[in-house]
């Protein structure tokens, strides 16, 4: 069976109730960098669209350049594993398995920023999710 799933991610790393948070203490995007991350995913790319879940992950930030590593994604959905190159636009993830329905699920996340502020690292990001599963 093959799903397809449309939704909107908002790192928040600012403010007072911050959905990214820094584990190690180095520059926003430098080498090394680790984040804890429990994001909203909402319908729309406006952070008052409808919540359809959260977006558990962490980010290794695994090169010297402007690449990171999403190393998890494992809420109710999916499981990647693949190199998030963050100033490419669009860039594609690799989905390498889920849990329940998703169980053995396999394919890719195409991912577009829609906004991205270079100061404080907030972000929203389009996913388009394409997967094949039992």
């Amino acid at each position: 069976r093959q799903t397809f799933i449309s939704t909107y991610i908002h790192d928040i790393f600012s403010g007072s109730n911050p959905t990214a948070v820094p584990i190690t203490k180095s520059k926003l995007f430098a080498f090394g960098k680790l984040v804890a991350i429990d994001d909203p995913l909402t319908e729309g790319p406006e952070i008052t669209s409808k919540t359809i879940d959260n977006a558990r992950r962490m980010y290794v930030f695994s090169s010297q350049g402007k690449d990171l590593t999403l190393v998890m994604f494992n809420g109710s959905l999916l499981s990647v594993f693949s190199r998030n190159p963050i100033l490419e636009n669009p860039r594609e993830m690799a989905v390498v398995g889920g849990r329940g329905r998703f169980r053995h699920a396999s394919g890719f996340i195409t991912v577009n920023t829609q906004y991205f502020n270079t100061t404080n690292g907030d972000a929203v990001l389009e996913y388009n999710v394409e997967v094949v599963h039992p």
